[in-house]
């Protein structure tokens, strides 16, 4: 990792932990300025300054099209969902859209069983992939970067996670869409929600499912971080849920604890010792991958600071790809 974002990392600081059942959530600040000011997806949408549609009318499942009309750069985060056109789809990898310009963006589908219109544009589903999707697709698109330089999911295993996650979760989507399963799901990650709150400076969290690291994800801004903080915490409580329905399947406890801070001083010890490559990103700055020894992440640099930054546990098996299998080679010519 580069002294720019070693230099971050050594800033972050772990607020108290708070718990929910098994899934453990620290607050995490920094004293480091933000870099350039900028909006959530959510808010650009909201106001209607910023357009997603298909990139034609016919449509083509790995790109968007996006439109930034307003008056400040608009910052699509890695496994956020958008919801309606032809198809859902969920974003590749971070962005930072720059004002008063149009960018083809690189997705993948989280809708397999419909290919329609329902409308023109795109708007923002709520939801994020889970960690485990999110790992699984960040390993996809370094691949993807390092053979072409292309921003290219996994389309094969992102299908074939969110049917996993419907079959752990007891859902039937219609449309084998992710939204439905987080939807189905709403009462049970409703729990999760209310027992986590946002504090007013900070810009991180690190969350533990059953005593282990799962993921951590950083916003250069407190009202950015605040705004994608529910989507955030529903995306690992989703996770949380389906491992403590097995737990307590298996063993009758869903209350595993998670008090262990050393692990998350661990955990950020190991990000910080990643190894990485750097590209051009889709829109503003710098798209780096880092990579370690059971951890796999990203970060998005703008004029040396850093806008966004996630890393997430990965197994040897995960990393390797072996869990996509043929699903990955035919991804890459979807």
């Amino acid at each position: 990792m580069d002294p720019v974002l070693k230099n971050y990392v050594a800033s972050f600081e772990f607020g108290r932990e708070a718990r929910h059942k098994n899934m453990a959530v620290f607050p995490i600040t920094t004293s480091l300025d933000g870099g350039p000011d900028y909006e959530t997806m959510k808010e650009a949408l909201e106001k209607g300054a910023f357009v997603v549609t298909e990139v034609s009318e016919g449509g083509h499942v790995p790109n968007l099209k996006v439109s930034n009309k307003g008056g400040v750069p608009v910052l699509l985060l890695d496994g956020e969902e958008l919801a309606g056109a032809k198809q859902n789809r969920v974003l590749n990898t971070t962005i930072l859209v720059k004002e008063g310009t149009e960018v083809v963006i690189p997705v993948s589908c989280t809708e397999q069983g419909r290919w329609n219109y329902v409308s023109r544009e795109f708007s923002d589903s709520g939801h994020v992939m889970s960690p485990t999707m999110r790992s699984m697709n960040k390993r996809a698109v370094a691949d993807s970067l390092s053979a072409s330089r292309e921003f290219r999911g996994d389309q094969g295993t992102v299908w074939e996670s969110v049917n996993r996650m419907a079959a752990d979760t007891g859902t039937h989507s219609g449309t084998s869409a992710m939204k439905d399963v987080f939807d189905s799901k709403k009462d049970d990650l409703d729990a999760y929600m209310k027992a986590f709150t946002c504090g007013p400076q900070q810009k991180g969290l690190l969350v533990m499912i059953g005593g282990e690291v799962v993921g951590f994800d950083f916003v250069s801004r407190e009202k950015a971080f605040a705004t994608l903080f529910p989507k955030l915490i529903k995306s690992y409580a989703m996770e949380a849920w389906i491992a403590g329905r097995k737990k307590k399947s298996a063993e009758g406890d869903d209350a595993a604890g998670a008090r262990e801070n050393p692990k998350a001083r661990e955990f950020m010890s190991g990000a910080a010792e990643c190894e990485q490559k750097g590209y051009d990103s889709v829109g503003m700055g710098q798209d780096v991958r880092l990579d370690g020894k059971g951890i796999v992440g990203s970060a998005l640099v703008v004029e040396e600071k850093l806008i966004h930054m996630a890393f997430f546990s990965a197994t040897d098996s995960e990393k390797a790809g072996n869990m996509a299998g043929a699903g990955r080679r035919r991804s890459f010519r979807i």
